[in-house]
């Protein structure tokens, strides 16, 4: 199979699709892989690296494009959409339910869209999205803790505080991946924190793992809400897979936090968890509403995006060479947790919470691989 590795155009987005390693282990199955010259550049991995892997380098964006394959890292940018062509592979971060433009895109190309975040194993869990989860739960304590510093715009609180001096209040929405990874990071600056979700299990889970340096709580409107106007710092850490993310955090509870306060919502990759949400970019990553500071950019994992793309491509390569080597149709045929990855194929949409979202007629996959 030819496969391509376009340089990544999203706003400070320096992740690349592949790694040298693992443009290795395809070259090795026997596929080509060209990759855009400058692709991995600005985090170490130069041209002359990919050369050596086995890759071709080639200069533009429309050379890539010809491949029957392209893995790269996040979803088509606008002027990547003409490139795509009928059939072709496209396995990367997709992110459809809050993008009906993207969608559409999408559907008429007429591409076989495979989507990292909609991937799962065998025991139903999103091996794709789980490392980019536990970066991005990592980075919103970094960026929550700087955006509280005044010269950010913030309240002028250290997370831990001193001797003498209160921690600060942290709240978790979500107590998945990114909310665990962002709780660790918290209690590790000496915070306290209180995190919530819904399942039972999970929030045992988390009580047995911290004991009482943590504190676990029921998701309930009121729950949040009290929480929330205490924080000084709330993460939004909420996914349903494929789906948009419900609005757990009302314009009516920023309104209660203080003037300085900060909110991180992750979950604005599927729409955002906070009402008073709306992307933003590295170039401009925060804004203010009611006094307090909104960080919600949608690649946070690109600013880390050396560690990010070792982890993402950890991930990724078995999938990648299960496609390249059986072709798109065998591989989902044989592999359950693939197939799930399938959101849009020759203009059908085969994700059900994407279709459901958005308004589409919704065809299982299995029905067009049949």
């Amino acid at each position: 199979m030819i496969i391509g590795i376009p340089k990544e155009i999203k706003n400070h987005e320096y992740r690349v699709g592949a790694t040298p390693s693992m443009v290795r282990l395809l070259v090795d199955a026997g596929h080509q892989v060209f990759v855009q010259s400058l692709a991995g550049d600005k985090i170490g991995y130069n041209d002359e690296m990919f050369t050596r892997a086995g890759a071709k380098i080639v200069q533009s964006a429309e050379e890539v494009y010809n491949s029957e394959m392209i893995i790269k890292v996040k979803e088509p940018q606008l002027s990547e959409f003409p490139l795509l062509k009928e059939g072709q592979i496209l396995f990367c971060y997709l992110h459809l339910a809050p993008d009906p433009e993207q969608t559409k895109h999408l559907v008429e190309k007429k591409v076989v869209a495979i989507a990292y975040e909609t991937v799962t194993d065998v025991q139903g869990r999103l091996p794709l999205l789980i490392p980019m989860s536990e970066i991005a739960g990592r980075i919103a304590i970094q960026v929550g803790a700087t955006s509280l510093q005044l010269n950010y715009g913030g309240q002028g609180l250290l997370l831990g505080g001193v001797p003498g001096v209160a921690p600060a209040e942290v709240v978790v929405i979500g107590g998945g991946v990114v909310g665990t990874e962002a709780a660790r990071m918290a209690l590790g600056l000496g915070a306290s924190v209180t995190i919530f979700d819904r399942d039972l299990n999970r929030l045992r889970f988390l009580d047995a793992l911290y004991g009482p340096t943590l504190k676990t709580m029921y998701s309930s409107p009121l729950t949040i809400e009290e929480a929330v106007s205490k924080a000084a710092l709330v993460i939004g850490a909420v996914l349903i897979p494929g789906k948009t993310a419900p609005k757990l955090v009302t314009r009516k509870m920023i309104q209660k936090m203080s003037p300085g306060t900060v909110v991180v919502d992750v979950a604005i990759d599927q729409g955002g968890c906070m009402e008073t949400s709306r992307p933003t970019t590295h170039t401009e990553p925060t804004y203010v509403v009611d006094g307090v500071l909104h960080y919600c950019v949608t690649n946070m994992p690109g600013t880390c995006a050396r560690t990010s793309t070792q982890a993402l491509t950890n991930a990724t390569t078995e999938y990648a060479l299960v496609i390249a080597n059986k072709g798109w149709k065998k591989a989902l045929l044989d592999h359950v947790g693939l197939r799930h990855g399938l959101n849009v194929c020759f203009g059908q949409i085969t994700n059900e919470s994407v279709a459901y979202d958005l308004g589409y007629t919704y065809v299982p996959a299995e029905n067009l691989l049949s």
